[in-house]
């Protein structure tokens, strides 16, 4: 940090001052009174990683390539997450993680998750957090937390920051962000709006093998799947904090997204017995949808004098509307051209979701160093699917009740913890007890040709959670912590809708209403030194693993959640923050591991295990006269996601950037995916008669221009009291 701070004592020699006249002749006061200094400068950049003991802060400002990228995009760059083909989003390679957006999450998972994220522009982040144990105070969900901090200033006066990303692939992409924040007195308002085009292609190619009882080749199909789609996405949060008293704080937010997509896509088939051609096949797959997504939260802070006793509440109501429909088209044809079925189709899906939540937590403070904390927590979910299928003649719909389905879903969750800490010496420890009982039942509502039918859970569970800290020196410069926590990962809500819903010719997805939550035991040793180094160790075991299988039915491929009765993770993650030269930093990141299940899925062993590694470098770069940049690569080794094992693959990104406008403006050229290298090669395992491949490319080369613009006066700088909100772990369930 430069500091450049001009004094009284600084302009003396070029006002002819000096101690030996100062001394003969003293100065009348009014003369001093009207020397004007110039105001303190002080020119600061947040490291790109910052190291914590109960967590690790990534500062997405630091990062070259984020104001022309989207939010998804900036966390497939950020070291320890994955976001796989489907969008699913993975934290020091464990799945199912929670995702919170200024402590609350969106109720979205998979690709609803994605597309949502893809409507955030990264420009409009500040930070992200990464939590591999979070403490009791947080939803017992996930395997693991990743909390995405949006821009807020808290410094009085009015701010402002302004960002412009354009993005060129194959397709091109664009989005904008405005950040607005007044600040006087009692009164807090922050803004963020966000407006994005993000455009992107898929390109699939599966060779899917079938065998007789005697393991031999009876079949066999060659598809190609060609996609393009686009989506425009505006999103506005708007907040205000008004301070009652010098005790009590009120908050107001809330947050309105929409976003529209359509796409197309084409599919092309070879179908051949054995070895000989038997049909060929057509596809197309028109699709739009039209989500708008309401949420509101009211908070009050209040602490009990100079005690240190705090006390805050919480309510948060969020509504979910989506509007989509697809139309079809297949065909299927002789070897020698000639046409042998044809199906047209169209498919309404309109969806809706409430989420109704209280929340309270207090705080006490104990003497020598101690507290406790304990809090109450209430949600009711209230979520309708609907899917009516209409076979389409001569452009009149006839609805076909036999695949169309109606499915009811509304959830209960009550939950309460209560954790103490206290510091010695050397020592410290945290400790924290969470009970959550939850309430669901679901109906899929039935018609004419298909019968209705219900289900109905209700468990009780309690999480604990220990960290045990021993520091080796005063300084705290190198220090350890030990921890166990015990979490749970709830299905989300569509996993448990058990109707059949068509992708292609030769896959279809299907829910699962007996699906049951999956729980993990996780032990981990850590160990850091400074902001320099980061070693952790760690063992999870999994009982009731959530799991993507695979059923392949009279040539179909029919996926879905399963439970598989256990499975295991051993993971050794290094993180290293280095100073090279004064001009460089160098951020790493390893992460390797063990993993394996132990299951069976539809009569097969299911039994892989797997070595991976992950390897993330980040190289940061600070040229003279205002210019920096970075070079990044990411190599990620086989993977296991489902009934697939994915093989090796890597990318590069660079970028380079030059501030102007005395700072407060920048210009940032980024190149992603240098290599277009980026290309997953899956294959299959334990499938039912069956073996497949797969090979998908998507738009991940491109080049990214972006402009950003900091603006507006600042007078004194003011806290946020609000804390994290009541819309929690249900968010990322939809």
């Amino acid at each position: 940090m430069k500091y450049k701070i001009l004094t009284l004592a600084l302009f003396m020699p070029l006002l002819g001052l000096s101690q030996t006249q100062d001394k003969k002749k003293a100065q009348p006061a009014d003369t001093i009174k009207n020397i004007k200094l110039e105001e303190v400068v002080i020119k600061s950049k947040r490291p790109l990683i910052q190291m914590e003991l109960d967590k690790t802060i990534v500062n997405v400002s630091s990062m070259i390539s984020s104001a022309s990228s989207n939010t998804l995009e900036v966390l497939e760059k950020t070291p320890g997450i994955v976001v796989d083909v489907n969008g699913n989003i993975s934290l020091n390679g464990r799945s199912g993680v929670m995702v919170l957006i200024d402590g609350r999450q969106n109720y979205l998972s998979g690709p609803d998750l994605a597309s949502y994220l893809k409507s955030l522009p990264g420009a409009s982040l500040d930070k992200i957090e990464l939590m591999d144990n979070p403490p009791a105070r947080y939803d017992a969900a996930g395997n693991g937390l990743i909390n995405i901090r949006l821009k807020k200033n808290r410094v009085g006066g009015f701010t402002g920051f302004a960002s412009l990303g354009l993005i060129q692939g194959r397709l091109s992409n664009n989005n904008q962000a405005l950040n607005l924040n007044y600040n006087y007195k009692k009164i807090n308002i922050f803004s963020n709006l966000s407006l994005s085009k993000d455009q992107n292609y898929n390109t699939d190619q599966y060779n899917r093998n079938f065998y007789n009882n005697a393991a031999e080749l009876s079949s066999k199909v060659l598809l190609n799947n060609e996609q393009e789609h686009q989506s425009r996405a505006g999103n506005l949060n708007l907040g205000v904090d008004y301070t009652l008293s010098e005790r009590t704080t009120l908050g107001l937010q809330t947050n309105i997204n929409i976003n529209k997509k359509q796409g197309v896509l084409y599919s092309f088939s070879e179908n051949y017995r054995r070895t000989d051609l038997d049909s060929t096949g057509t596809g197309q797959t028109d699709h739009e949808s039209k989500r708008y997504n309401l949420t509101g939260n009211l908070t009050l802070v209040h602490k009990f004098g100079k005690s240190g006793r705090e006390l805050s509440a919480d309510a948060g109501y969020l509504r979910y509307t989506n509007n989509g429909a697809a139309w079809l088209e297949n065909s299927i044809f002789q070897p020698n051209g000639s046409l042998l079925h044809s199906d047209q189709f169209v498919y309404d899906l309109p969806s809706t979701m409430q989420v109704y939540s209280m929340k309270t937590d207090y705080m006490h403070p104990l003497q020598k160093g101690g507290n406790l904390e304990a809090g109450l927590k209430f949600s009711r979910a209230e979520n309708e699917n609907q899917s009516d299928y209409y076979q389409l003649m001569d452009q009149e719909k006839t609805i076909d009740n036999s695949r169309s389905n109606h499915f009811v879903y509304k959830e209960d969750y009550v939950a309460a913890y209560l954790s103490g800490q206290k510091s010695w010496k050397q020592w410290g420890l945290k400790a924290g007890l969470r009970g959550e009982y939850t309430h669901a039942n679901g109906r899929q509502m039935g018609n004419a040709e298909v019968s209705g039918s219900s289900f109905e859970k209700g468990y009780l569970k309690l999480f604990p959670s220990v960290f045990i800290n021993y520091k080796m020196d005063t300084l705290s410069k190198n220090s350890f912590v030990f921890s166990l926590t015990r979490r749970i990962n709830r299905p989300n809500y569509q996993q448990l809708n058990p109707f059949s819903f068509y992708i292609d010719q030769y896959s279809r997805r299907i829910g699962n209403p007996e699906l049951n939550p999956q729980y993990q035991y996780r032990y981990e040793l850590k160990y850091q030194h400074r902001q320099l180094l980061r070693v952790s160790l760690s063992y999870n075991h999994f009982s009731s693993v959530i799991f993507e299988t695979t059923n392949v039915v009279d040539g179909i491929f029919i996926s879905g959640p399963e439970n598989v009765t256990k499975g295991f993770m051993l993971l050794l993650n290094t993180g290293l923050s280095l100073e090279p030269a004064k001009w460089w930093n160098l951020n790493t990141d390893v992460l390797l591991s063990r993993m394996g299940l132990n299951g069976q899925s539809y009569g097969q062993a299911l039994k892989p295990k797997t070595y991976v590694a992950r390897i993330n470098l980040m190289n940061q770069f600070k040229l003279e006269k205002g210019w920096s940049a970075e070079l990044s690569g990411y190599y990620a080794s086989t993977d296991l996601n489902g009934q697939t094992f994915t093989r090796g693959m890597f990318r590069a990104n660079t970028g380079i950037q030059k501030k102007i406008l005395k700072d407060k403006a920048s210009i940032r050229l980024s190149m992603d995916d240098i290599f277009h290298s980026w290309v997953y090669h899956n294959r299959s395992i334990s499938l039912k008669q069956a073996y497949a491949e797969q090979i998908r490319e998507s738009d991940t080369q491109r080049i990214g221009l972006a402009f950003t613009y900091s603006f507006g006066s600042k007078t004194f700088a003011r806290k946020s009291k609000q804390r994290d909100n009541a819309l929690g772990e249900e968010q990322s369930r939809m």
